[in-house]
């Protein structure tokens, strides 16, 4: 039983040792656009805040309502 014991404390140990990835801040979900100035409505995965962002028109194109979106510039908002 003590064996068991000592091999449960090391295995809980060594688990508690790993580490996660964290969620990127910088993602979201887009919820609205608009085409006269090629911008994007996202939610913040992270915060769940809603921010613009105005984008290039090749990569306005590609940004579809309801699809994930990254913004590389940012970290959070």
């Amino acid at each position: 039983m003590k064996k068991i014991l000592i091999a449960m404390t090391l295995v809980l140990s060594l688990a508690s040792c790993i580490k996660e990835e964290p969620t990127p801040c910088n993602c979201g979900l887009i919820v609205s656009d608009d085409v006269a100035d090629y911008s994007v409505d996202i939610r913040n995965d992270c915060s769940d805040n809603i921010k613009k962002f105005t984008l290039y028109e090749g990569d306005w194109i590609n940004a579809h309502v309801g699809s994930q979106y990254c913004i590389s510039n940012v970290t959070s908002w």
